[in-house]
């Protein structure tokens, strides 16, 4: 694994980008500077064509515990213009959300021990959670005194509904791996003994898939919880067609008629 820089260790594993959030000193939180990193990484994995998934992960014992907002405010100096954190999270936090959202790659977080604040956003934001059923989902953002962010409004009530979302945001309950499973917040949840063989086995089964044809799908799923039906038809006609062009969906026509599994080489 290659030093870490701002706490985040970034390589590509056989067509896989690995993003590895690396501060155990600090339970994962992740700097500014860490989170533009992050950002860049998945900016640029999105016309990389050499690429099949991303997998997001932690090197202790916590997935992330969120912004590090203490390193990042002990620099001193003059106090920042009012407005400074509405500006800024955009380009930061928010950013890597919309950009998780945005990339036609499917995404794996692989979490342990706590996921909370920004760490928690990160899971929902991925395709694919796996995470021990031990594990633990929390925004404490109210318990605080301020408000949630990095998308928890929007993610929470399309995930788990109404009622729950407010039980967690408004109330900041904690949940478990094993009960965020069950609601629907993630993929999937398994003994900390099985969390790295579950996640590989996923990964591969996602390098070894038709990648043209699940970012289409991915891209129609996100556009279609703001839309109607028609705009979701609409959308899915244009993927049909683009997906339709690839080299994958000919290996998956001609591995259906030999009666074999396809070979998909994620183009």
């Amino acid at each position: 694994m290659t030093a870490a820089t701002d706490g985040v260790v970034i390589e590509v594993v056989d067509s896989v980008l690995r993003l590895v959030i690396d501060r155990p000193e600090r339970k994962g939180s992740i700097t500014p500077a860490g989170v533009r990193r992050m950002v860049e990484a998945l900016e640029a994995a999105s016309s990389d064509d050499t690429l099949r998934a991303v997998l997001i992960s932690s090197a202790g014992d916590d997935f992330c515990t969120g912004s590090d907002w203490v390193s990042s405010n002990s620099a001193g100096g003059q106090k920042p213009r009012p407005g400074n954190l509405q500006r800024r999270t955009a380009l930061q936090a928010h950013r890597l959300i919309a950009v998780m959202l945005e990339i036609q790659l499917p995404i794996v977080s692989s979490v342990r021990g706590w996921a909370a604040g920004l760490g928690c956003q990160i899971a929902l934001a991925s395709d694919f959670t796996v995470a021990t059923d031990t594990s633990r989902f929390w925004l404490p953002f109210t318990k605080r005194g301020f408000t949630p962010d990095s998308g928890a409004t929007w993610l929470l009530p399309r995930l788990i509904g109404v009622a729950r979302a407010k039980d967690l945001l408004m109330l900041g309950r904690e949940v478990t791996g094993t009960e965020a499973a069950d609601w629907g917040m993630i993929h999937r949840a398994v003994p900390e003994t099985e969390l790295d063989e579950a996640v590989g086995q996923l990964v591969d089964q996602l390098v070894a898939s038709a990648t043209v044809a699940l970012g289409l799908t991915k891209r129609c799923i996100h556009s279609a919880l703001d839309g109607g039906i028609v705009a979701a038809m609409s959308d899915e006609a244009l993927a049909l067609e683009l997906s339709a062009r690839s080299s994958d969906f000919r290996e998956g026509l001609a591995a259906f008629t030999e009666r074999r599994d396809a070979n998909f080489e994620g183009r």
